[in-house]
């Protein structure tokens, strides 16, 4: 057996370099069949806490119909104006300052206002309701959105990959990020079938790189003892199986699938080693940083290289939640304190609105910086960032109060030329004719993945039942 892994490491090492150049090469098939349609499409969910406030994501030159037009204060959580549907190009107007880290990628950016998720529970959260769309807080009810994606679009070994600050609602003042995994009660395969989120970046970093960082030494040992030992317990649990019946077999089975996907998923690293190799950051002491701004920034250096190294093509980044302070902001308020300040001064001065948006900055000048590391690998006709989405949105719709009734949502990069890009899209506000949904809009970004799709997304909202809420956002789809 070990003689078998042995030749096996022999002839991938070979082999190597044409795995190394396999995305590339792929893009040239691609090319030369003139199907771009065949290129991979990843997704990356940035779910950060406490809203995105929705009122500083108008362009200059628009009418602002989330501010009291007399004196420029910000209105509260229903407080959006009467008014028809804004769809605008951006390059016609100047993007306001919390945006202005996007100014580079602005053909390929998209604002949409004033989408509702009303009818499912959640006052500081709607957890797993955030990317499920169902009165599902704290307890997985159904698939989320980024689950469902990964499941049809990934072809490396984690359909999906998250990483989160923590997994608690609200920390206590001795708030910390996590070192483990941690469940944010985010994102799910099913019903009561959560997905763990790696707090510690060290930890995501071996788990996702460290195979194919090994040495060829460590590696050729890590897959003979692996094989070895999978070999005998396999042999050995299907005797274990043959003895077994009713629900005691049908609760060993799930074991064994659950074993079965270890296998899988260490046979897809080691087929990805020398891509990993190539694309896998440099382990550093900031990957053991407890500053927010430096563990957000591990998480995103984390989650841009996993991609380009194809070992998922969806990945859910959760930069806080309540508890996290922003220290290296000179703020000792937590998030969930900001949240509640509004005019209010915070601990260095600034009012709880500008705070929250220099939060929210600081999240997208990373957003801007995975952009442009995937701006420069080629793809195709394009870039990889041509056929990568990153979503940006809260768990808790546009304030910190979540009642869900416009949820802001930031999108950045391409998605095979399937959606519009480079618009600001403002819909008609709650009840009104021609508002439209969160619902809708997952609807669009999974049919241009390629998923096919029922007319609606998610738990209907009875209050809208006179409203045609089917399909995606027809503003966002080509053709």
């Amino acid at each position: 057996m070990i003689y078998k892994r042995r030749q096996f490491l022999r002839n991938f090492s070979l082999g190597g370099s044409t795995l190394a150049m396999a995305p590339f090469l792929q893009s040239i098939r691609v090319h030369a069949a003139g199907d771009e349609a065949a290129l991979p499409k990843r997704f990356v969910f940035v779910v950060k806490s406490s809203g995105i406030d929705k009122f500083n994501l108008v362009p200059e030159g628009l009418e602002n119909h989330f501010v009291n037009p007399d004196d420029g204060k910000k209105l509260g959580n229903r407080g959006r104006r009467e008014g028809p549907l804004v769809d605008v190009a951006l390059a016609d107007h100047q993007l306001p300052e919390k945006l202005a880290a996007l100014e580079t990628f602005k053909d390929r950016l998209t604002v949409i206002q004033s989408l509702s998720g009303v009818g499912f529970r959640g006052n500081h959260t709607k957890g797993f309701g955030t990317l499920s769309l169902h009165d599902s807080e704290k307890v997985a009810v159904a698939p989320t959105l980024d689950c469902l994606l990964g499941q049809h679009l990934s072809t490396g070994p984690f359909p999906m990959y998250g990483m989160a600050m923590s997994g608690q609602l609200l920390e206590s003042a001795g708030w910390k990020p996590e070192d483990s995994y941690c469940y944010p009660n985010l994102s799910a395969y099913a019903a009561a079938k959560p997905v763990a989120y790696q707090g510690s970046p060290r930890k995501a970093f071996l788990e996702l790189f460290g195979a194919g960082v090994a040495s060829p030494r460590e590696l050729e040992k890590k897959i003979a003892l692996n094989g070895d030992l999978m070999d005998f317990l396999t042999e050995d649990a299907r005797r274990v199986e043959k003895r077994l019946s009713g629900d005691d077999k049908e609760r060993f089975a799930l074991y064994m699938d659950s074993f079965d996907s270890l296998r899988k998923i260490e046979e897809k690293k080691a087929a990805l080693t020398d891509r990993i190799q190539k694309h896998a950051p440099e382990l550093t002491d900031r990957f053991d940083s407890t500053a927010p701004s430096e563990r957000i920034e591990s998480h995103f250096e984390i989650a841009s290289a996993a991609l380009v190294a194809g070992l998922t093509n969806v990945i859910t980044l959760r930069p806080d939640t309540l508890g996290v302070k922003y220290s290296e902001l000179k703020i000792s308020n937590s998030v969930h304190a900001l949240g509640h300040l509004q005019d209010n001064k915070a601990s260095n001065g600034w009012t709880g609105h500008q705070a929250r948006m220099e939060i929210e900055k600081l999240h997208l000048k990373q957003i801007a910086k995975m952009a442009k590391k995937f701006d420069d690998i080629p793809e195709g006709n394009g870039s990889m960032l041509d056929n990568t989405m990153i979503v940006y949105m809260s768990c808790s719709s546009g304030d910190h109060h979540c009642a869900g009734h416009d949820w802001p949502v930031v999108l950045l990069g391409g998605m095979g030329k399937k959606l519009k890009t480079g618009r600001y899209v403002e819909y008609p506000k709650y009840g009104s004719k021609g508002h439209r949904t969160v619902g809708n809009l997952y609807l669009s970004l999974m049919q241009a993945a390629g998923m096919k799709t029922s007319e609606t997304f998610g738990q209907p909202d009875a209050n809208l039942k006179d409203l045609d809420l089917k399909g995606p956002l027809q503003e966002l789809m080509v053709g």
